[in-house]
C-alpha cells in the first residue's frame, strides 16, 4: 500500500512519457536544489513553534495553538511534496517539464526549437550552487519559459548545449 501511494504521489514517472522506441534516453533529470524548499522549512519551524505554545497553554485556548500548528505543517508537506513533483528532464529528442501532485501538467519542447537560454543566478544562487533556467523558442507562450532553482545551473546548460549540438542542429567550428 506505501509502495503504491509513494509511486502515485511522490514520483512523477518520467519513464512513462518516453518516446523509448524511438531511442529516447534520458541525459538528466533535474530536481529542485535544496534552496527551493526554502518557504517549507519555515511553514515547518512555525508549525513547531505553535506546538510549543499548545503545549504551554491551558486547556481553554489549547486548541487555536493546536489547529495552527496542524494547519501550517499539513500545508509545509504539500508544499514539500509539490516541489519534489516538479521536474525538468533532458533527453536526447527533447526538453520538458513535468509536475503536479494529483493532477499532472507537462510541457515540452523539442531540441530544434531551443533557440536561446538564459541562466539567471542571483547573489544566493551563486554561494550555494542553483539558478534558474529561461527558455526562448519560436514559440512565445509556453509551459517551458521559466524553470527555477536548478542546481549546478553552470554545468545543466553545456548538458543542454552538448544535446543541441550531437543532434546535429549547430555546426561545429572544425
Amino acid at each position: 500500500m506505501t509502495g503504491w501511494l509513494r509511486r502515485t504521489f511522490a514520483d512523477p514517472q518520467i519513464e512513462s512519457h518516453l518516446l523509448t522506441d524511438e531511442g529516447e534516453v534520458v541525459i538528466d533529470e533535474v530536481r529542485h536544489h535544496w534552496a527551493a524548499y526554502w518557504r517549507t522549512a519555515l511553514e515547518l519551524a512555525g508549525g513547531a513553534l505553535f506546538f510549543a505554545v499548545f503545549l504551554r497553554s491551558s486547556v481553554q485556548v489549547g486548541w487555536l495553538p493546536l489547529l495552527l500548528s496542524a494547519g501550517l505543517t499539513l500545508h509545509a508537506g504539500w508544499l514539500a511534496l509539490s516541489e519534489n513533483m516538479d521536474r525538468f528532464v533532458i533527453t536526447n529528442m527533447r526538453v520538458f517539464r513535468i509536475r503536479g501532485v494529483f493532477a499532472r501538467r507537462l510541457a515540452t519542447m523539442p531540441i530544434t526549437r531551443i533557440l536561446d537560454i538564459t541562466v539567471e543566478k542571483p547573489l544566493l544562487g551563486r554561494l550555494l550552487n542553483f539558478g534558474h533556467f529561461v527558455f526562448e523558442s519560436a514559440a512565445q507562450e509556453q509551459g517551458l519559459k521559466d524553470i527555477r532553482y536548478v542546481g549546478a545551473p553552470d554545468s545543466r546548460d553545456l548538458t543542454i548545449q552538448r544535446v543541441v549540438q550531437r543532434s546535429g542542429l549547430r555546426r561545429s567550428m572544425s
